[in-house]
């Protein structure tokens, strides 16, 4: 995975193998990135589902104040602590914990949600839920829905704003505004 922008530019991160392990690719995440860039620097992030943390990278990459990653699987999870330490990544935190637990107690808000979770598990609709829950979402806060692009999109809660979309081979990108 390569980080495409900020001040690990071009920096290669090694992927580990894992069953349904996908990185958002680089297309998606150029794009995505674009959109993003006039409200990211010091921005407080949340990778939920972060697998290879490429988002979350990427993010702090570009000048996110804060980044917490979170990620169940203890392989990946030690691998992304792994590749925080090596780049020096201060403002990223590493959480081993099942997203949709870590939405239900978290007590921090964020400007910027990136959900992007396992394809056919129906998390993506649960987590949209958990976001529904005050303090979550700051005034503003931008949220980054991928899913399989042969699924049906999630059904936004009322207010939320989609902003961008973007397709690139079975991925589906949404950026949605919270007002």
């Amino acid at each position: 995975m390569r980080i495409i922008g900020g001040q690990w530019r071009s920096r290669r991160l090694p992927v580990p193998h894992a069953p349904g392990l996908r990185p958002t690719p680089d297309r998606v995440r150029e794009t995505l990135f674009n959109w993003l860039q006039p409200v990211l620097p010091g921005a407080r992030c949340l990778d939920l589902f972060a697998g290879s943390g490429a988002l979350g990278f990427e993010a702090a990459s570009r000048g996110a104040a804060r980044v917490v990653v979170v990620e169940r699987d203890p392989r990946l999870e030690a691998h992304l602590r792994e590749q925080v330490a090596a780049l020096g990544a201060e403002q990223m935190e590493v959480q081993a914990r099942d997203g949709l637990g870590y939405l239900r107690q978290c007590e921090e808000g964020f400007d910027l949600v990136f959900l992007d979770p396992p394809y056919r598990q129906g998390l993506l609709v649960d987590a949209i839920e958990c976001l529904e829950r005050p303090g979550l979402l700051r005034p503003g806060a931008r949220v980054y829905l991928e899913h399989e692009s042969d699924a049906f999109a999630p059904k936004l809660p009322e207010g939320w704003e989609v902003l961008r979309e973007t397709r690139a081979g079975d991925v589906r990108g949404v950026l949605v505004l919270i007002p």
